[in-house]
């Protein structure tokens, strides 16, 4: 299985170190849906390109899309492709069957409150310690399938390849069209 992250890339940086795309910044971790950095670190990436980018620039909805806005912490944002193991454990929080198992309800699952998200992923990690992460949908295309991986699963991860991102990248415009940011 394919899946993608977009983050800022250092070229410097190998896979699994600060700024690769292999590693787990737990140490910056707290804000995110299914943080919780006490217990594990996690990546969020997508089946599909889109998501993840989009996930980057929608903070700059109806801004102008400049090249500084593809840029964190000085580092360029980059698309980096991973292979996933296909038989690698997930909890789909797609799936009725598992919502129900888990007494979830879809809007308790697709909240954008941190305080009602990050203890399910908890309570999801401890309940599940064979999974390797959280399957659930875009709070911004419901058909975009995300996942979140716990470090746990870092040793069944392998870098495909990693590209940083310029406004010519197809990926940029798509997300830039998707979420009517304009270019400078």
């Amino acid at each position: 299985m394919i899946l993608y992250r977009c983050l800022a890339w250092s070229e410097r940086a190998a896979p699994d170190s600060p700024d690769g795309p292999l590693w787990f910044p737990r140490p910056y971790q707290g804000e995110g849906r299914h943080d919780n950095p006490a217990a594990y670190g996690c990546l969020y990436v997508s089946e599909r390109p889109l998501s993840c980018v989009v996930e980057q620039l929608a903070r700059f909805r109806g801004q102008r899309l400049t090249a500084a806005l593809l840029r964190r912490r000085g580092l360029p944002l980059a698309l980096a492709e991973l292979e996933f193991p296909a038989d690698a454990k997930l909890v789909d929080l797609d799936e009725p069957v598992v919502l129900r198992r888990e007494r979830l309800r879809p809007s308790r699952v697709a909240t954008r409150e941190r305080d009602v998200t990050q203890p399910q992923a908890l309570g999801l990690h401890e309940r599940h310690p064979d999974a390797v992460g959280l399957r659930w949908w875009s709070t911004f295309e419901s058909l975009w399938a995300n996942v979140t991986l716990f470090d746990r699963a870092a040793s069944g991860l392998r870098l495909v390849s990693v590209t940083a991102l310029d406004l010519a990248a197809d990926e940029i415009a798509a997300a830039a069209e998707f979420l009517g940011l304009r270019f400078a």
